[in-house]
């Protein structure tokens, strides 16, 4: 019997001794909440670890009962750990966030209105630096947002940052989009012109596409939404990294980034730049880039930080300004390459249409912990825009063409009918269009944590813009000047290399807002309201359409007041299940050319704000292995501010102010991503839109480059088709780890129900059964694109080689379209997209 108990006992023991169990939790980023996939978790002195996958879960199983220490790690996150004692079964740990290796990222996220998943509720896509690095290569900055709901990017005429982007059917100067929470939207026009922002993805730390209202709270003119580029800042450990990369047409790039880590003294400086250069896919395009980056920040004290950042790029490449009939392309040697606007001079490529600018951002941010409750984050800022872009001048531009009717423009036979003239003035040279500007600018917030779930949050944003708008002739074709007759105050100008001539005039822009939050966070419910005014003050000085002595020569200021009132809720149901609704009502300002009509200083006195009415419906659930997110949005867009353009059969050039236009922008959106396990992950978008114009005008004026009226017209655009996006996209992508650091993936894009830009004063009748007319509808396309990463180490410097082909297949695709006077393929005039490219690049970090 005793000895019966004693085995009894030693069993007991030894079963008590050998019972293991499982460590799980959650790994999120502490600023956004956002899960972080495919963070690593290990048990400190062992090789036992797990990978975080979609919803930032981990399990680390079959451990002994005992003490443990867990680290946690995720690239471009200070590493964090934690002692935990495992007694049970399952120890769940409360969820672990990550801060950020760099200094100031985390205040940064106030300025740049970051969204926070399952919390801010508003429709948002978060592209991060991994996904950056792996497959942006050689694609323009557009095309890495081209998989998220909503969005239809391109590289329009194919041209070294020329890329646009549409987000739910607004182009992007209905977009805002915000550099570490600073806007760049020109503040005459709104427009983003890319190649400004060459470099910005070799920098980015994250992209966030906002759509519909956002989580914005300046008066940002966010109709489509808002694209957050949040930018890396000073690494805290001291390193860098050389990036080596080539790719089809010559292309090449060579980048190297240095940090100083934080120093004994609480500095730390990040140091980055980059050359770029290549001949571009279509003929004509060649480039050459430097994009820098510096960040430098000082930690004062406990309370205070200050932050230093610019970025910017110089550049210069030539562009495909015209698009071309399909017949044109097909019958070109060159196919899809095809650009008319290109030529040779003495035997060299001379870029006929060619951007040339450099616009760097300097700002200075302060943080300051008040106390524990109330933080203070305000951001100085300056801008300063050198550059135009080129194109053709005189009275007699003749476009023979090297070779043939496809051929290179010859400019050389211009130069010859140049020398040959008489009195040496130019029948044809090359100019520039230049925009020159000045942006200053400060915005500034204050947060305060008021307890019980609430806090509110109040700031201003101001801003002063000046714009200087000229010609200038860039090469007189072997001519010895030409005389312009555009000066009222020099009426016989002799105009030689360099000087100004067509036209000169000042834009002036200043702006004022506040805005104002509260906001509730509290267990499963989150929801806030947000309120906004500002004052839009515009005034245009013209050097040439009046004398110097003409009061008329500069005009007062106009001003126009905005408000907005935004607000929304988010409730988590369960830990997987959560809804929210977001609605809006804002006003903005009419753009500049609304306000000064016919290019000059007559002012029009029936600018209006136009008016936005959203509303959104969405739904997103949450797992381990998947994640999907689902949203309904409709938004009215009143008063549109629409200045027409069109050219004439005759070549004369006529303008139309359209007042009153209203548009429709509605549809739904899902996406969603699934991990059946680790290093395999699928993800997948679908969006349909509906978007159409609502009304039709009457008795809209038309007038001739003198201002003289040309004719009255009824224009009908009613439920005709918003164009020059597809309204139905769709993506699927597929990522999985073959070997250890070394990860596969292919991406598929579709985009359909794309109608042709038109030009409203087109619209002036229906067709022969009384309905108005559509725009041609380019042919739907997929594209196939494959990435691949391999981590390794080399020569002890941890590596990586990155390797994409963008469409695979080689897709003949039509990517943008004008429609043409038969509302067809045969009669509009497009841009193909670019057939198969590719590039393979190395960085090493060190």
């Amino acid at each position: 019997m005793k000895k019966t108990f004693l085995l009894l006992l030693c069993l007991t023991s030894m079963t008590a001794w050998a019972q293991t169990g499982a460590i799980s939790g959650q790994v999120i980023d502490e600023e956004s909440g956002e899960a972080l996939i495919g963070a690593t978790v290990t048990i400190q002195g062992t090789s036992t670890g797990a990978v975080a996958d979609v919803a930032g879960e981990f399990t680390l199983e079959g451990l002994d009962y005992g003490s443990y220490t867990v680290l946690f790690n995720f690239v471009g996150y200070a590493e964090k750990k934690q002692t935990v004692e495992l007694n049970n079964s399952v120890l769940r740990l409360e969820p672990v966030a990550l801060n950020s290796s760099s200094i100031g990222l985390e205040e940064v996220m106030v300025l740049a209105s970051v969204a926070v998943d399952r919390q801010t509720p508003v429709a948002v896509s978060t592209v991060k630096a991994a996904q950056i690095e792996s497959k942006i290569g050689s694609q323009e900055f557009p095309e890495i947002l081209k998989a998220t709901p909503g969005v239809y990017a391109t590289r329009a005429g194919g041209g070294f940052g020329d890329g646009r982007v549409n987000v739910r059917g607004f182009s992007d100067e209905n977009v805002a989009v915000l550099i570490n929470g600073v806007p760049v939207n020109d503040m005459e026009n709104g427009r983003v012109y890319w190649s400004n922002w060459a470099g910005i993805m070799d920098i980015a730390q994250n992209v966030q596409v906002q759509r519909g209202l956002g989580a914005s709270k300046i008066a940002v003119p966010s109709i489509g939404g808002t694209i957050n580029v949040v930018s890396k800042a000073s690494d805290r450990e001291q390193g860098g990294s050389l990036y080596m990369a080539t790719g089809n047409n010559a292309y090449s790039k060579l980048g190297l980034t240095l940090s100083t880590g934080l120093t004994d003294k609480n500095w730390a400086v990040t140091l980055s730049g980059s050359r770029t250069q290549g001949d571009g896919f279509v003929k004509g395009t060649e480039f050459l880039g430097y994009s820098y980056f510096l960040n430098v920040a000082k930690k004062i004290n406990k309370k205070h930080e200050l932050v230093f950042t610019a970025v910017g790029a110089l550049q210069r490449h030539g562009q495909r300004q015209n698009m071309q009939s399909l017949s044109t392309f097909d019958a070109s040697p060159d196919g899809i390459r095809y650009n008319a606007d290109w030529g040779y001079k003495n035997g060299q490529v001379v870029h006929v249409e060619d951007n040339f600018y450099h616009k760097p951002q300097l700002s200075l941010n302060h943080y300051w912990t008040i106390n524990q409750d109330t933080e203070l984050a305000t951001s100085v800022y300056a801008s300063f825009g050198s550059g135009g872009g080129g194109g053709t001048g005189g009275p007699d531009f003749v476009k023979n063409r090297v070779g043939g009717t496809y051929g290179p423009i010859d400019l050389d036979y211009l130069v010859d009918r140049n020398e040959a003239t008489v009195d040496g003035n130019a029948l044809a040279f090359l100019r520039a269009s230049r925009n020159d500007h000045k942006w200053y600018g400060i915005l500034s917030t204050l947060t305060k944590d008021l307890g019980n779930g609430f806090s509110v949050m109040g700031g201003v944003d101001g801003r002063f813009y000046q714009g200087k708008h000229y010609q200038e002739v860039t090469d007189l074709l072997g001519a010895d000047y030409y005389i312009d007759g555009s000066d009222e105050n020099n009426p016989n100008k002799v105009v030689k290399t360099g000087d100004k001539f067509s036209y000169y005039n000042d834009g002036l822009v200043g702006w004022g807002g506040v805005f104002g939050q509260v906001e509730y966070k509290k267990e499963k419910l989150s929801a806030f309201v947000t309120v906004n005014a500002s004052n839009t003050s515009y005034k245009r000085i013209d050097y040439y359409n009046y004398l110097d002595s003409d009061p008329e020569q500069e005009t007062d200021w106009i001003s126009f007041f905005a408000y907005g009132v935004k607000g929304g809720a988010n409730y988590n149901l369960t830990d997987n299940h959560g809804v929210y609704f977001n609605v809006g009502y804002f006003q903005r300002a009419p753009f500049f050319d609304g306000v000064f009509l016919n290019f000059q200083n007559d002012i029009n006195e029936d600018a209006v704000n136009q008016k936005v009415i959203s509303y959104e419906v969405g739904y997103n659930f949450r797992s381990s292995k998947f994640n999907a997110n689902l949203n309904a949005y409709r938004t009215q867009w009143k008063d549109r501010t629409y200045t027409a353009t069109s050219n004439q059969p005759d070549g004369t050039v006529i303008f139309g102010n359209l007042l009153g236009v209203d548009a429709l922008h509605q549809g739904v959106e899902l996406d969603a991503v699934f991990e059946p396990y680790a290093g395999l992950r699928f993800t997948g978008m679908i969006s349909i839109g509906d978007w159409r114009w609502q009304n039709d005008l009457e008795n809209v004026n038309l007038y001739d480059e003198e201002q003289n009226l040309i004719e009255t017209v009824n224009i009908f655009i009613k439920d005709v088709h918003v164009s020059d996006a597809a309204q139905t996209t769709a993506a699927l992508g597929v990522q999985y780890e073959l070997l250890k650091g070394l990860r596969f993936g292919v991406d598929y894009n579709y985009a359909a129900r794309y109608y042709a830009q038109f030009d409203p004063t087109s619209r002036e009748s229906k067709d022969s059964d009384g309905n108005n007319i559509d725009s041609w509808e380019i042919p739907a396309f997929g594209l196939v694109d494959l990435n691949l990463t391999y981590d390794f180490e080399i020569a002890g410097f941890n590596s990586s080689l990155y390797g994409n082909v963008y469409n695979v297949a080689n897709t003949k695709y039509v990517s943008d379209a004008n429609d043409g006077s038969n509302h067809d393929a045969a009669s509009s005039s497009v841009y193909y997209g670019a057939g198969t490219t590719w590039n393979l690049g190395l960085k090493m970090r060190f």
